[in-house]
């Protein structure tokens, strides 16, 4: 028992599952009894499992579709901006563009929503748009650390076997780092999912997880927006579960 109070300390498989069963249990202990009473903190799992009942009858299934293909399409433009930023800044005169990308990280939600109203119309756009911004920055800022994280030798080893440098590019950070770029992805994917709800109060009548969540909030209806929060947080593990099963399949040797 003491070895689990002790840093760095490996306990077996067993074991460990105790220790979460433990915290879980403590959690919906916690749970319960903060939801007794007239004034509590939290609202009753009835409440919540009448929110579920209730979201599902107004198609809650429907909006979960409309917010993953929201986030799909952001991540697919994002991921090829970022990917081709990130190769490309190897080159000396594409290297500040990207690292300009990277600092817009910084740049606040509304600034990026005010420039982008602007330029685009159509409110649906929008939503992709300011996912794209958002996570091409983070995704860059990811990239370009995974990129100077190579070791010059794995360089030296590419230069050796007689390739020139655009080989070089392609056999050392195209194929050699794919793993990494979905680890990467992986990480990053939480910061848009994140965001979803907040970016999909621009557009309520395209519906999604935001939509259900803002209407709820509007009623103070607290079963409902809890049941949503466990919604999202199912289907976002869900998604890094995915990714991160696929790139333990097709990259069995990953150090990762």
């Amino acid at each position: 028992m003491k070895e689990l109070f002790k840093p760095f300390e490996k306990i077996t498989t067993g074991r460990n599952r105790v220790v979460i069963l433990v915290w879980v249990s403590l959690l919906i202990v916690t749970w319960f009894l903060s939801s007794m009473g007239d004034r509590h903190l939290f609202p009753s799992p009835q409440q919540v499992f009448r929110g579920f009942v209730e979201l599902y009858n107004e198609g809650l299934v429907v909006h979960i579709g409309s917010s993953l293909w929201l986030c799909l399409v952001a991540i697919v433009v994002a991921i090829i901006i970022s990917l081709v930023l990130t190769y490309l800044s190897t080159i000396p005169i594409i290297t500040p563009i990207a690292k300009a990308v990277s600092r817009l990280r910084y740049l606040p939600l509304t600034g990026i929503t005010f420039y982008l109203a602007i330029l685009i119309s159509d409110a649906r756009t929008m939503q992709v748009w300011v996912l794209v911004v958002f996570m091409s920055t983070y995704l860059t800022t990811s990239l370009l650390s995974m990129v100077s994280a190579i070791s010059q030798e794995e360089f030296d080893h590419a230069r050796s076997l007689q390739c020139n440098r655009w080989e070089v590019l392609w056999e050392v950070v195209v194929k050699g780092r794919i793993d990494h770029v979905i680890e990467v992805i992986r990480q990053n994917l939480a910061i848009v999912w994140m965001m979803l709800v907040t970016v999909e109060s621009i557009l309520v009548a395209a519906g999604g997880l935001g939509f259900l969540i803002k209407n709820s909030d509007k009623f103070m209806n607290h079963g409902r927006i809890i049941a949503l929060q466990i919604v999202i947080l199912i289907v976002g593990l869900s998604i890094d579960f995915i990714l991160n099963y696929f790139r333990k399949v097709f990259f069995r040797y990953s150090k990762i």
